[in-house]
């Protein structure tokens, strides 16, 4: 009796410990994203949700989104990919001008200066002058997108 006792146990805490392992790791994350209005607020968050996050909460004064997914099934990438499609920049991506323009008049906001959001690189002094091997001013990197000079 003592030998079921002890097997059932083993076997129960065998089956609760894979349990534990099989569940996805829940990433948490915090985005910038600028906009003005509880109608922004919205959007953005269902913007978040579509493409992932199992939560969403955008904060009218800080600019802030907190958002967690599951890392195996989306990333913060993608997320800020869905709000910018939707018409507001984030901290990394800029949402395109037409999409912008779009929105509704309470919720135009002061736009971010531009970010790359092609693969260009972007250029600092010295990957300008490692490129260039001399720059005065970054001036190689004027025709560059994502350098605003």
């Amino acid at each position: 009796m003592k030998a079921l006792s002890f097997s059932t146990f083993l076997l129960m805490s065998l089956l609760f410990s894979n349990f534990s392992f099989a569940q996805t790791s829940v990433k948490k994350e915090t985005i910038k994203v600028w906009g003005n209005c509880g109608m922004c607020k919205k959007t953005i968050e269902k913007a978040a949700k579509s493409a992932g996050a199992s939560t969403a909460s955008w904060n009218e004064e800080t600019k802030e989104l907190k958002v967690a997914y599951a890392a195996k099934k989306t990333s913060g990438t993608k997320i800020q990919q869905a709000i910018a499609k939707s018409g507001y920049d984030t901290q990394d991506l800029t949402a395109d001008t037409k999409t912008y323009d779009n929105l509704h008049s309470c919720c135009k906001y002061d736009r971010k200066e531009a970010v790359n959001n092609s693969n260009e690189k972007c250029c600092d002094d010295a990957t300008c002058k490692k490129e260039t091997g001399d720059c005065k001013d970054m001036a190689c990197c004027k025709e560059k997108t994502c350098c605003k000079m």
